[in-house]
């Protein structure tokens, strides 16, 4: 039986290194693209090419000779960023889905995962910090917060127009916070349980007693841990499920609620400075009931847990660059 090739855009990125490790160990042979390698492990990708889906060329070579594609490649990062650089994330994103598709379609491709985000959904559905949970059929009528947001719904639309015209098939996932040890901890890409756990490393090894929070800290969002989310990447990629879904956990918390739980794990108390900052919308959750209907599973790792699997990971980061 020959062995499934598939491609992971974003392969240098977060969740596609750790997606390319996973596939690995599944048994299919790996291609990643990506603009950068991993920063903090070897990929374990059969092959690994340095080549920006922003050019046409460059989508036709990366996805020539492949069966299957996990689209992440993304120009992203927490709100710092997002809610700065909107015409460059926006332009950015569509040339590089669009034609990622398109090179997808014309290269015989069979089937292709596309990465949404909880981004898509209304902002005035996530003003309250108490919020209901969203549920995908939330997304329209159409008001994300931001062009992140708004480019991710446009390319959800391009997948499923593409997988009726044409013979390649997609699925749709839509992120709600995934985090893990081996991702961005620093310079402004980072989502909040890595910058969390990088104040609360400083200044636990620098004898620091406060960490700045954003804002009053009751803004709320849920956290799902990498292990889960390359799960569910999985058994979406398996099923015959083409509309988009949710993929998170859908317990709420707080952010400092958040930085608690991780003070607790970094054996600290620390006091908390709230001061100005991007927060985003004010509450985000999942609604998790079509992704047990449909994939008959839910994310399983509790927020504590994961935590306390990122946390030294991230803390060894602060302590080496401390050390110079």
């Amino acid at each position: 039986m020959m062995q499934t090739r598939v491609l992971v855009t974003g392969a240098g990125g977060f969740i596609g290194h750790h997606l390319v490790s996973y596939l690995k160990k599944q048994g299919y042979w790996v291609k990643g693209v990506d603009i950068k390698t991993p920063e903090f492990s070897e990929t374990d990708a059969d092959e690994f090419e340095l080549l920006d889906l922003r050019k046409w060329e460059n989508c036709l070579r990366a996805t020539r000779e492949v069966d299957e594609v996990y689209a992440l490649a993304a120009d992203m990062g927490g709100m710092g960023y997002i809610s700065v650089y909107q015409a460059e994330i926006l332009r950015n994103n569509t040339l590089i889905d669009l034609q990622t598709l398109e090179a997808s379609r014309r290269n015989g491709v069979k089937k292709l995962f596309y990465t949404s985000s909880a981004c898509v959904y209304p902002e005035h559905l996530q003003l309250e910090a108490n919020v209901t949970p969203l549920r995908e059929q939330d997304a329209y009528p159409a008001q994300p917060q931001d062009a992140y947001g708004w480019e991710k719904l446009y390319s959800e639309i391009m997948c499923q127009h593409y997988s009726q015209q044409y013979k390649l098939e997609t699925r749709i996932v839509r992120f709600h916070n995934i985090f893990g040890p081996y991702g961005t901890w620093e310079g402004g890409r980072e989502k909040a349980p890595a910058a969390l756990c990088r104040k609360i490393a400083y200044a636990k090894l620098s004898g620091a007693k406060e960490i700045e929070i954003w804002g009053d800290g009751e803004q709320t969002r849920s956290f799902c841990y990498i292990d889960d989310c390359l799960k569910g990447i999985y058994k979406l990629m398996l099923s015959d499920y083409p509309q988009p879904l949710n993929l998170g956990q859908d317990r709420m918390v707080t952010i400092n609620e958040l930085a608690d739980m991780i003070m607790s794990i970094a054996g600290v108390q620390l006091q908390k400075k709230h001061v100005p900052g991007p927060q985003g919308v004010r509450g985000r959750n999942s609604d998790n009931n079509l992704l047990k209907q449909v994939l008959n599973w839910e994310p399983e790792i509790s927020l504590e847990e994961g935590l306390s699997r990122t946390y030294p990971w991230i803390e060894k980061q602060v302590y080496t660059k401390l050390r110079g």
